[in-house]
């Protein structure tokens, strides 16, 4: 009986290691073939903004580079969690792509508070693709300029300052929030649905400030129609080298801002990840795709899987803290 059990472990052992053998076989067969169709680049936002338009010209490298079309497929809705629940329940063999942005992807699970996915499980950080800080803008027309302006007339008002931004929960949310607890000053929060609308507003005077991406705000900075004040990076921008820094002007520890990157559906085979990371890697080194993203004030990024998933999930848990601190809810 002894002999039998061994020869039965021994057998097994070797039917083990056949199917694992086989396995990497098909594996290493499929991702030599890949891709062999269009693959779908899901964008959790409305065509024509600046994540959309970063994501078609990505888009269009790829293309380029993996032989197939890429096509853009935008689902916005519902904080972006409409286009992630798209991604995260698709199957993972590296024809469906998600392309999003931090609030969709962090802040976001925080705030909804049914989610019918589980956005940690559910998707596989790819790469970042870059990291953006925010200027902080304020009408011409008020006292303000500069953070410790902004500061003595936020006392003075006593919560009767307005601040816009691009929705609740939005990363210029979250930076007015941020700014509020590290200054223990009191301000009153207007949501717009999108930053052209809260930009529109801030000129018009129907809010004093806000936290905004480069991409948008710059326009109206070089414009004459707003006053910048601060960024939130670590170091001063190229494109605006005489506004200090958040820490420059005193806010020390400042941290906020947005970012990009590129997940796949749970499980997708890991030859395939690496195939796609290093085609997006390379990408983020083509000449058109470097000045567009400085051009947005970006902070070009890349890397590995691993150093994203450990990005995304420090990230994951600094927003819900923040988001539970300052008692962000949805309308």
């Amino acid at each position: 009986m002894m002999i039998i059990n061994l020869q039965f472990h021994s057998s097994f052992r070797q039917a083990t290691y056949l199917i694992g053998a086989l396995f990497t076989v098909v594996s290493m067969a499929y991702a030599q073939s890949y891709p062999s169709k269009p693959i779908k680049l899901i964008v959790p936002y409305a065509a024509g903004g600046s994540t959309d338009l970063t994501a078609r010209l990505i888009a269009k490298s790829l293309t380029t580079s993996l032989g197939q079309p890429v096509i853009v497929d935008n689902r916005a809705g519902a904080g972006g969690t409409i286009g992630q629940e798209a991604a995260a329940k698709s199957a993972p063999d590296g024809y469906t792509i998600l392309f999003s942005a931090a609030g969709p992807l962090v802040v976001s699970p925080h705030i909804y508070r049914k989610l019918t996915y589980d956005p940690i499980k559910g998707l596989d950080p790819l790469i970042l693709i870059a990291t953006q800080p925010l200027l902080l803008v304020v009408n011409p027309s008020t006292p303000i300029y500069s953070v410790s302006d902004l500061i003595k007339e936020a006392k003075a008002k006593d919560g009767r300052l307005n601040y816009g931004s691009f929705g609740n929960g939005s990363a210029a949310h979250l930076a007015a929030e941020s700014f509020k607890i590290a200054t223990k000053i009191e301000m009153t929060h207007v949501p717009y649905k999108g930053s052209s609308p809260a930009l529109t507003g801030l000129v018009a005077g129907d809010i004093d400030l806000m936290f905004d991406v480069f991409s948008t705000a710059t326009p109206f900075v070089k414009g004459d129609k707003l006053r910048a004040i601060a960024i939130t990076s670590k170091e001063r921008s190229a494109q605006f080298p005489d506004i200090p820094t958040m820490e420059q002007a005193g806010i020390n520890g400042f941290d906020a801002g947005t970012w990009f990157g590129i997940l796949l559906p749970s499980g997708t085979p890991k030859t395939l990840a690496d195939q796609l990371n290093k085609a997006f890697n390379a990408i983020l080194n083509e000449k058109e795709v470097r000045e567009t993203l400085i051009s947005q004030g970006a902070l070009i990024r890349g890397g590995s899987p691993e150093q994203f998933t450990e990005f995304f999930l420090s990230e994951y848990q600094k927003s819900g803290k923040l988001v539970k601190l300052a008692r962000v809810t949805m309308d």
